[in-house]
């Protein structure tokens, strides 16, 4: 999905660089996978009571049904330190047997190592 005019280039780039496999294992409801693109101090708090770190997020995403699918717009970015991005999203999850549920996502992504990973994920039903 494309980015709007108020996010840079390079930091929507990024956010896709992490965003992209994470919404891949999602769709491929691997959790381990989406576990391992978060830090293992990162803060995760989905539609659930929060949890920190790499196994409280596999079991949430293992939690998940089968089939949820999630796609995602990048509406902001703000580049918070020189390796940290925030970014602020719409975000759908879709099931095969009910409706899609609609939320705003806000992650913080920092770099690592090997690349870029999630250090928060938030994410609120305005509903």
């Amino acid at each position: 999905m494309s980015t709007t005019t108020n996010t840079t280039t390079d930091d929507a780039a990024i956010l896709r660089g992490v965003l992209a496999p994470w919404k891949a294992a999602v769709d491929a409801h691997d959790p381990q996978r989406v576990a391992s693109l978060y830090t293992e101090d990162a803060i995760f708090q989905g539609l659930h009571p929060y949890t920190v770190g790499h196994r409280g997020i596999a079991e949430y995403y293992d939690s998940q049904p089968l089939g949820m699918t999630a796609e995602y717009r990048i509406l902001e970015t703000r580049r918070l330190a020189h390796d940290l991005i925030l970014g602020y999203l719409d975000a759908e999850f879709s099931f095969t047997d009910r409706t899609p549920v609609a939320v705003k996502l806000a992650i913080v992504v920092r770099r690592v190592a090997d690349g870029w990973s999630i250090v928060h994920y938030q994410v609120s039903r305005l509903d």
